[in-house]
């Protein structure tokens, strides 16, 4: 593993002085050597030989200035080797002979499911487009009980180590939405779409999912320098050659659910009235009109519909 060395550059300003004054000071020597030196003559020769050196210098320092942005980084190279990272912002001067690889350290986002597409150069060499990366599309994946499932994901992420980011992996954009997309898929298979007996479940715990997909990710991405800071479901849907089925099963399920409720209460309210008859001897029941009672009481408070009341003129024995 190559470890990141943090280095912080001379500053440009008075670099930049320096080769102002070389790339302007030759052509004002050769000037003065041309009138005051005769022709053909050693002296002219030296004299526009130091002015060439001179003004190779000052073009060779011309290579060794380099603008940091704030959340930017630069990484030298020098013949191959690595020499160190400047994550400092500002106008610095460094070896002309560096290598200045550029890193950016911003947080960045992206949808999985989502294409990179290059750049794009004509035959002079100017981009007509640039770099980016496509709507993300949800991944099909088979849950742990095996219903087909469409799901995606929101990845936050940012480099930490460019020395990694830049030498362990060949791309690390292309290898962070790869192994993204890989822990998501891995994810959904190891937990159901849906649990009734709190279980932990796609749909049902998010936070407990999101938190689990952070790490997952994380543990793929030690190796290119990212930390991942946020990871997070963002779609979650059947397939749609089960979708129906589904929908119809979770309807299914919401309605045992509510007449279980309902029913629970009935009984409630049917012994509440029978202790109350009962209490208040308001009127004694046998069992067999307390099982009618019931009876009736239940049909009214389980129906789904209106109940008709009927009225009794006779005995309530006849």
């Amino acid at each position: 593993m190559i470890q990141e060395r943090t280095i912080r550059p001379m500053s440009g300003w008075f670099p930049l002085l320096v080769t102002l004054v070389s790339l302007a000071g030759p052509p004002a020597g050769v000037v003065a050597a041309v009138n005051r030196l005769p022709e053909e003559s050693v002296s002219m020769a030296w004299a526009l030989v130091g002015c060439g050196l001179w003004l190779a210098i000052g073009l060779t320092m011309l290579a060794g200035f380099l603008a940091v942005q704030p959340n930017d980084s630069r990484v030298l190279l020098l013949f191959g080797n690595y020499v160190g990272t400047v994550r400092e912002s500002g106008f610095f001067w460094v070896n002309p002979f560096y290598s200045k690889k550029k890193l950016s350290l911003r947080i960045r986002n992206f949808e999985t499911g989502s294409k990179s597409t290059p750049e794009v150069k004509d035959a002079q060499g100017h981009v007509v487009q640039t770099k980016g990366r496509t709507i993300g599309r949800p991944s099909k994946v088979n849950d742990r009980d095996g219903n087909p499932i469409e799901i995606s994901a929101v990845v936050v992420w940012r480099v930490v180590n460019t020395a990694e980011a830049m030498f362990e992996v060949d791309d690390y954009e292309d290898f962070v939405a790869v192994q993204s997309e890989a822990a998501l898929r891995n994810l959904a298979t190891r937990h159901p779409y849906d649990s009734e007996d709190h279980e932990t479940s796609l749909r049902g715990s998010t936070s407990e999912i999101g938190d689990q997909l952070r790490r997952d990710i994380q543990d793929r991405l030690e190796k290119a320098g990212v930390e991942v800071l946020e990871a997070r479901i963002s779609h979650l849907a059947y397939a749609p050659e089960i979708a129906a089925a589904m929908l119809q099963r979770q309807q299914a399920q919401a309605v045992v659910a509510a007449r279980t409720k309902i029913v629970e209460g009935a009984v409630g309210m049917v012994r509440m009235a029978l202790d109350h008859l009962a209490d208040d001897k308001i009127v004694e029941l046998d069992e067999e009109k307390k099982a009618s009672m019931v009876s009736n009481l239940l049909v009214v408070l389980c129906s789904d519909r209106h109940t008709q009341p009927v009225i009794n003129t006779g005995s309530i024995y006849g």
